[in-house]
């Protein structure tokens, strides 16, 4: 950061050499709205969400005139020094912003360590052991059996209904045979009746029958 600092120093002086004076009020004066911007995000960071700064340059340009009459080159030379200068100072910012935000983090996290610590230092190693099953191992280990016995029902409800489908449609398909068997069973019987319907009983003329006596 120095050594940009530097370099941005020694380039404005040279300006000032080349123009023969100070060109700050020039400047000031051609400039109608800001280029260099600076624009936020966040981060997140192990659950802390630490801001990002980003420079960018607007497409508007204010300078295009600035050192026409003369040190144009040595003015388009110092801009882009400048520019390389604050795009540092806002990425040191940001790096800046993130340690102090991590500082307070941190130091936040190791007091409650420390009052955790101060809490169970007293007590028994077995015993310390003992409350972290209660509170943690236990209670993660119950979550995950609960959970396993939720997927197993649902794979169980699945699996019956899919077999009661299946069941439904044997039964169906079953009953769709037997109605067809009966149909064609029935069909077959009313064809065998009607010759024996048609023939009849036939008479022989011949045949010794009992003839009653005739009177005159």
């Amino acid at each position: 950061m120095g050594r940009v600092m530097q370099v941005a120093a020694f380039s404005l002086a040279e300006v000032t050499y080349a123009v023969g004076g100070d060109i700050g009020y020039q400047i000031q004066e051609s400039v109608k709205q800001a280029r260099f911007r600076v624009r936020t995000k966040q981060e997140n960071v192990s659950g802390v969400f630490l801001p990002q700064f980003e420079s960018y340059q607007a497409d508007s340009n204010d300078f295009a005139l600035t050192g026409l009459g003369k040190g144009g080159q040595q003015v388009q030379r110092c801009r882009e020094t400048y520019a390389r200068a604050v795009e540092t100072l806002v990425e040191l910012a940001s790096l800046q912003t993130a340690f102090v935000i991590l500082d307070e983090v941190i130091k936040v996290v190791n007091r409650r360590v420390n009052a955790m610590y101060a809490l169970f230092s007293p007590l028994p190693s077995s015993l310390v052991l003992t409350l972290a099953s209660e509170h943690v191992i236990i209670p993660r280990t119950e979550n995950t059996i609960k959970y396993i016995n939720s997927e197993l029902d649902e794979l169980d409800r699945e699996e019956f209904y899919r077999l009661k489908k299946v069941s439904n449609k044997k039964q169906k398909d079953a009953a769709e045979e037997e109605a067809a068997r009966q149909v064609k069973k029935e069909a077959e019987q009313t064809a065998e009746a009607k010759p024996e319907e048609t023939v009849g009983e036939s008479k022989d003329m011949l045949a010794d029958e009992d003839n009653q006596d005739v009177i005159f």
